[in-house]
């Protein structure tokens, strides 16, 4: 049976001009013709096609733009991570791109974001290159033929080839990424790094859920039991999130972008943007397996002479990425939508060895720690150097939040209120002493300590309040040793411990301070108190 010809979309919202030549809502194997036809990429043994995204090959923030108008100028928390733009200068900008496509060959994409229908949004992405629209295709939710409006609620343009003129335009470098809330656009220029995009649209949910109804949006991943007990994973790269969350007996939501509403958890995404340095299937299984006809490999390197991969091979990038459908995932939940969760899991990697392996945190600590959202990160590889180098990353993802913190961490704490949810801090880094001295924590007790907080072995009353975070710690836990759950136990010199303890307990309490809408402790002993 031949596929039904669909009719192209009116275009004329973004004078595109009459002679451009639109491929639309092209299948994956229309797509990855089209990528070999036009050289932006190859085949790799396993099926899926592999480009380079050229001089960029990771995210610019320092690039990312946010249009500053009636409805943003009050709302959005300016600063080095949302840049302001003038409406003028976006108008130009848009007028340039548009005339710079306008007689070339276009990928137009109609899609949506948000499982959960009461929550979704329609997108329509119009990209320069045939990789950027499969990207689009994998990773955002794919509508029914039949459910295509014709009059989407966002645009993004994306358009590498095009250069702005820093000193006209008002833009930092040649390269931009700026997010027009009152027209309800995106465009994003001199990249070819698809996860601008991805990152577009959470950055939208993230202004838009939170504003107009009253949702959490989360930088997470999330799986949901047999039954159907929902867990959330917070944690930024190197904790262990999608390590974790990825467990054969619980099925997936997603991997990395959700929304908590009144009465659900929803995935903002149609498929998974996986990171591919050194992957293998004994280590990852499911990513592995989901790297087929139809994926996406951006910036990796073959093994000379062959199309199999290298993903140790690291020359490009560290950030090699895969890009699929989720339901190349075996256990995936379709759609990608679950209860409200029963337990919240907010992982660091603390590279000072002193923060308890597991903890469970009150509401106000919950709040606390999701603003402060750390973990550490060994500081280089010189000889010598062990000292680790501190990370806060505000709800661990403040790269992507138009708002101020402190509005996300009021909705947590709202609906941690509302459903009686557990929330725990679990330190997958260091036990026994700090980097250099200690060693990682055994990745069987971490999945041990999630296990049991989810099958409910740890709600009992053998608990204690840990010194210096005044964190509760539990005193027994199945498959973990009890000297473990006291991290200053597993240290031979306590007061080596306590120093650590107190040092990190300031780098809380200094970071803090940058939250100018929540009262901030004036001294260790009040941040002690919370945290």
């Amino acid at each position: 049976m031949s596929k039904k010809k669909l009719q192209t979309p009116d275009l004329n919202y973004l004078n595109l001009g009459e002679n451009i030549a639109v491929k639309y809502q092209l299948s994956p194997k229309e797509l990855i013709d089209e990528a070999l036809l036009n050289k932006e990429g190859t085949m790799a043994a396993s099926g899926a096609l592999a480009i380079d995204t050229g001089k960029f090959t990771g995210r610019s923030p320092k690039d990312r733009f946010i249009v500053c108008d009636d409805v943003t100028e009050d709302q959005v928390w300016w600063g080095d991570v949302n840049i302001k733009i003038s409406p003028k200068k976006f108008d130009q900008l848009f007028n340039k791109l548009t005339s710079y496509l306008s007689d070339k060959k276009i990928y137009v994409r109609d899609a949506s974001a948000c499982a959960d229908p009461d929550y979704a949004i329609s997108i329509r992405v119009i990209t320069e290159t045939a990789y950027q629209n499969l990207f689009a295709h994998n990773l955002f939710i794919r509508p029914d033929e039949d459910a295509l409006t014709g009059s989407p609620e966002w645009t993004i343009i994306a358009a590498p080839g095009f250069l702005a003129n820093p000193a006209v335009d008002g833009t930092r470098q040649e390269n931009f990424s700026i997010i027009n809330f009152t027209k309800k656009m995106i465009l994003i220029g001199g990249t070819g790094y698809t996860g601008e995009i991805k990152k577009g649209i959470f950055s939208v949910l993230n202004f838009i859920l939170p504003v107009y109804k009253n949702t959490l949006s989360m930088h997470c991943s999330a799986n949901v039991g047999r039954d159907g007990d929902t867990a959330i994973f917070f944690g930024l790269s190197g904790t262990g999130k999608t390590t974790l969350s990825a467990d054969p007996e619980r099925g997936l939501i997603g991997d990395d972008e959700h929304g908590w509403g009144n009465d659900s958890v929803f995935n903002f995404e149609g498929g998974c943007y996986a990171k591919c340095v050194d992957l293998t299937e004994e280590k990852e299984p499911q990513i592995f397996k989901a790297i087929k006809f139809g994926s996406l490999l951006e910036n990796i390197n073959f093994f000379p002479g062959t199309k199999d991969v290298d993903y140790s091979n690291i020359e490009k990038t560290e950030n090699t990425r895969v890009a699929y459908p989720i339901d190349y995932i075996d256990n995936a939940i379709l759609p990608s939508v679950a209860a409200v969760p029963k337990n919240i899991f907010f992982l660091t990697a603390d590279a000072f060895g002193v923060l308890p392996p597991i903890s469970k945190l009150n509401v106000e600590q919950a709040m606390f720690h999701f603003m402060s959202g750390y973990t550490a990160k060994v500081a280089g590889t010189e000889t010598g150097v062990t000292e680790p180098q501190l990370t806060f990353s505000a709800c661990f993802g403040k790269a992507f939040l138009p708002l101020h913190p402190s509005k996300y961490a009021a909705l947590l704490g709202e609906k941690m209120k509302k459903h009686q949810v557990h929330v725990w801090l679990v330190n997958t880094g260091w036990s026994g002493g700090a980097y250099g001295v200690g060693k990682r924590m055994k990745l069987s007790y971490t999945r041990a300590m999630i296990k049991a907080a989810l099958n409910g072995d740890l709600n009992h009353h053998h608990y204690k309040q840990h010194h210096v975070f005044k964190l509760m710690m539990p005193l027994i836990c199945p498959g973990v040793p009890d000297n473990i759950l006291d991290p200053s136990k597993t240290w031979d010199n306590q007061e080596e411990y306590f120093l650590k303890a107190y040092q990190l307990a300031d780098a809380f309490s200094e970071n803090f301070k940058q939250f100018e809408l929540i009262k901030v402790p004036k001294s260790r002993h009040e941040a002690l108190k919370l945290c």
